[in-house]
């Protein structure tokens, strides 16, 4: 009999595979009901492996490694918003942030506008833009080489200025989180960056969907115990978080 999660990973390869899947078929397949089925959809949906039709799910267009930064940012939008108001949470009142380039961050950027004189040190062409907007924040964006597609600095000139800066908080986007590979990103001109972030802030708040739980991906940042605090959707991967809580990180789910 499978467990939850491997019948969801069944699924998820399934529909990677054939394109589709339906409801009924998935049923009959697995010997759960349909009630369970769907609720399998919905959370490898919000997850962000698949697109829920009528009677079953279809395989998203793009992987989201080669979407451009506006597809991203529509991607699994529901979702990041209820990511980004818990991680508002963590910050208040004159505090010094952070960031590095991430969609989800641009909605932390939204849900935190009504605190007060906070300094957003980012190399997010993107989010430095959308913290500029709002009055109540102070914003330095590091210079340096510029990614064209997805909009961030990077290289030697963005991490001297780096150096220049200490926060109290950091939060960063990541593209994979593991006990035992850490924190990873797909774009190695980044995680350099990344990594100085984390080492000259306080308290490191990483935000990331349940499908980045448990996957390596190409860059390394960091060891997973550099990390204070994990900030996640629901998700079955229970023996990936429970080795991260044993590396001493917090971990809070929307």
């Amino acid at each position: 009999m499978l467990t939850t999660e491997q019948r969801r990973e069944k699924i998820m390869a399934e529909v990677h595979e054939t394109g589709k899947v339906r409801v009924a078929d998935l049923s009959r397949e697995y010997k759960v009901s349909e009630v369970s089925i769907r609720k399998d959809l919905e959370a490898l949906e919000a997850e962000g492996h698949l697109k829920r039709v009528h009677g079953g799910a279809i395989a998203l267009n793009k992987l989201y490694v080669n979407m451009d930064l506006g597809e991203r940012y529509k991607t699994n939008s529901t979702a990041k918003k209820h990511l980004a108001e818990l991680a508002a949470e963590f910050i208040e009142d004159n505090d010094t942030v952070f960031m590095n380039a991430g969609t989800t961050l641009t909605y932390v950027l939204r849900a935190i506008k009504g605190k007060k004189n906070v300094s957003i040190v980012t190399n997010s062409i993107q989010n430095a833009t959308e913290a500029a907007s709002h009055s109540s924040f102070n914003v330095i964006l590091l210079g340096g080489d510029v990614d064209p597609k997805y909009q961030f600095t990077h290289g030697s000139d963005a991490e001297k200025q780096l150096e220049n800066y200490h926060a109290t908080k950091c939060i960063l986007s990541v593209d994979g989180v593991s006990a035992d590979s850490g924190l990873t990103l797909y774009y190695s001109n980044e995680a350099s960056l990344a990594r100085k972030m984390i080492n000259s802030a306080v308290s490191v708040i990483v935000v990331a969907d349940g499908s980045k739980i448990g996957r390596e991906v190409f860059a390394r940042i960091t060891d997973a115990k550099k990390m204070d605090v994990l900030i996640t959707n629901k998700t079955d991967k229970r023996d990936v978080l429970s080795a991260l809580e044993e590396l001493g990180v917090k971990i809070y789910q929307t």
